[in-house]
């Protein structure tokens, strides 16, 4: 391969990285909100932006039917807060709760199994 095809190509991965990474951190206007104002009896995700596991689990959730709130800590003191407290103390995000139920740093499939268990109807199938 060619020094010239391999530029482009490194270029091409490097804006497709940058373009994800922006994507994945920007919350979904219908869904950020605050932890005061988020419903605690529905889907909460709390994350911050640059957490790659953060980035991972919300552009999973997308791609479902489930509605959820997103609360980023870094923009929420009380958020970060609570994190904390259901974290041994930690800012270990992402966060969810379900029907107030929290887990900390969950898979996608963990997600929907606690809305199955504690909130089914807000599995929206």
């Amino acid at each position: 391969m060619s020094s010239g095809v391999f530029s482009v190509i490194a270029i091409l991965f490097v804006v497709l990285y940058l373009t994800w990474t922006i994507v994945a951190n920007l919350p979904r206007r219908d869904r950020a909100t605050s932890h005061r104002l988020a419903d605690r009896t529905g889907v909460v995700i709390y994350w911050r932006p640059g957490c790659k596991y953060c980035m991972r689990l919300r552009m999973r959730l997308r791609f479902t039917p489930l509605r959820y709130a997103e609360v980023n800590i870094r923009q929420d003191p009380e958020a970060a807060a609570f994190v904390r407290s259901v974290a041994d103390g930690n800012e270990t995000v992402p966060t969810v709760t379900v029907a107030e139920k929290a887990m900390v740093n969950p898979s996608k499939q963990q997600v929907l199994e606690a809305v199955k268990t504690y909130a089914p109807h807000l599995a929206g199938e």
